[in-house]
């Protein structure tokens, strides 16, 4: 009995994805022929990572939502040369990605010390620290944490790369999608995805090993733990830093073992839907202004230097 039980569980589990598979093909043969709703249902799937792989690379959550819009549209409106050849997420994620380009290619890439000089903004300023402190204390997602800290971050490490290089290692390692997708994505060879991935890890590595306090004792920024002893002032630090692997691993991994720890834990955070989304925001948002990206951190506006 309890053999044929566990036989028809895994037999209705197989016939309930086939039914799934079938449907979704169904689905995406109403999308091709132009069902709207249909190509909707498909786009909600992967909508949220989408997002979040938007605002990686613009961070800006505004823009995140125009390109999105404009994707959809540009997918929807071109969903008759998809010819299926990848996956159609594959595929919306390659028009994203031109999309962002676009965007993208008329500003300058980041420095390393482009925090540093977000740091001096806000303690220069008064009133933008006041500001920080109305979303810590009145926003529903204006806590602050340290790995939230460590995944803000990576992401501005990762804008000082070319962008090329960025997209390969965030579309690899943040969201899994394999090398030969990223190879339709970019429109590369195989072996010219493989240089890039490994020169962003490369780059990132040498950056976080000579900057990040919480892997080397010598490292210039200390970003993580001071801003968690200004807004958490009742936390034990020490006790804090500890629960972090990044911090324990730190003395007994090597460099690149480091990197991928930090990565995992990037990984696992939703930087549009985290604890301190909206703290974060503000964050980035004083970067931007203090590296000249925008004109003014008060004026919430389109407010980009052209």
């Amino acid at each position: 009995m309890h053999y044929w039980v566990q036989s028809s569980y895994k037999d209705c589990t197989t016939f309930y994805l086939i039914m799934n598979r079938m449907e979704k093909e169904d689905i995406l043969k109403s999308a091709l022929s132009g069902d709207i709703n249909a190509f909707q249902a498909l786009f909600a799937e992967f909508q949220n990572q989408l997002k979040s792989y938007l605002y990686r690379l613009l961070t800006d959550r505004d823009d995140v939502e125009d390109l999105t819009h404009d994707t959809f549209i540009k997918a929807f409106t071109k969903i008759s040369t998809f010819n299926q050849e990848s996956s159609l997420k594959t595929w919306v994620f390659k028009i994203a990605t031109n999309l962002a380009y676009d965007h993208l290619r008329k500003k300058k890439r980041w420095l390393p010390d482009a925090q540093d000089r977000a740091a001096d903004l806000a303690i220069g300023s008064e009133e933008i620290r006041q500001v920080f402190w109305m979303v810590h204390d009145t926003s529903p997602a204006g806590a602050y944490e340290m790995r939230e800290h460590i995944d803000y971050c990576f992401t501005c490490i990762s804008k000082t790369l070319p962008i090329e290089n960025q997209v390969t290692l965030i579309l690899k390692n943040m969201y899994d999608f394999q090398v030969k997708e990223i190879c339709l994505i970019l429109e590369k060879t195989e072996g010219v995805v493989k240089h890039l991935l490994n020169d962003a890890r490369s780059t990132m590595t040498d950056i976080f090993e000579h900057r990040c306090a919480l892997i080397n004792q010598q490292g210039v920024c200390h970003q993580c733990s001071h801003i968690n002893e200004i807004f958490n002032p009742k936390q034990n630090q020490q006790v804090e830093l500890m629960k972090l692997e990044l911090v324990k691993a730190s003395k007994k991994y090597n460099r690149e073992q480091l990197f991928e720890l930090r990565e995992l834990l990037v990984k696992s955070i939703d930087p549009l839907h985290a604890s301190g989304t909206d703290f974060h925001e503000e964050i980035m948002r004083c970067l931007r202004t203090a590296i000249g990206e925008i004109d003014d951190f008060f004026d919430r506006g389109k407010d980009e230097v052209n």
